[in-house]
């Protein structure tokens, strides 16, 4: 109930402020499962995509997010992200059981699989999560491509100003294979990033994001 009321009041500021072009809309179902799978430019981005569309949308969230700016903080928290420990297998294990859970229920899941904010723009390698997540439930996966919320909220900044921003969502995509298996799970994730990239339009760069960041010195 509180999701939706702070949905309700939330959507026509986001509205005005982002000036949003949805593309695909459609695609989310109206029942059911499905999993977003997003590119990631801003903090903002797991709050602004559930905020847009009429079904509730649980997005994962890294602890950092919640603790660390207060601005992003207040607006996971009204989302309803799932935080997560990137640091911990442990509890990332924990938050796919909990999003897996979620799917079973007929729920959507939001993910970034790149697992951390693009560093320059650039749509860096995915994480295996979403894979495992789509051939673990069988749930289908729609590529969704986010531009222009890195203008929202940038790198660095405290407060949010305004600026247009897209979504684009892709068909829904459904796999086979083992959600025990490496290589299925590589394979998943390698697809699913070539969709996202194909809505996006962005440069891909085969590693990841936290791998060039960790190189360059960035947080």
């Amino acid at each position: 109930m509180l999701y939706e009321v702070v949905k309700f009041a939330a959507a026509p500021l986001t509205t005005a402020m982002c000036r949003p072009h949805i593309s695909g809309a459609a695609h989310v179902p109206r029942s059911g499962p499905a999993i977003l799978a997003a590119n990631h430019l801003s903090v903002l981005d797991s709050f602004l995509l559930p905020a847009l569309l009429p079904r509730h949308v649980t997005f994962t969230a890294k602890n950092e997010y919640f603790d660390g700016n207060p601005v992003s903080g207040f607006f996971m928290r009204l989302g309803g992200s799932l935080p997560i420990d990137r640091e911990s297998a442990h509890a990332a294990q924990a938050m796919l059981d909990d999003a897996a859970a979620l799917l079973e229920r007929g729920e959507l899941f939001g993910i970034h699989p790149e697992g951390t904010r693009s560093p320059d723009g650039r749509l860096y390698r995915g994480k295996i999560g979403v894979a495992w997540l789509a051939l673990k439930t069988g749930a289908p996966v729609l590529p969704v491509a986010l531009s222009g919320t890195d203008k929202v909220l940038p790198y660095g900044a405290k407060v949010p100003r305004p600026a247009k921003i897209g979504i684009s969502i892709g068909a829904p995509m459904r796999f086979e294979g083992d959600h025990a298996n490496a290589r299925d799970r590589r394979r998943v994730t390698d697809e699913i990033m070539a969709a996202i990239q194909k809505l996006s339009g962005q440069e891909y760069v085969p590693t990841y994001a936290a791998s060039y960041k960790a190189s360059n010195g960035m947080s």
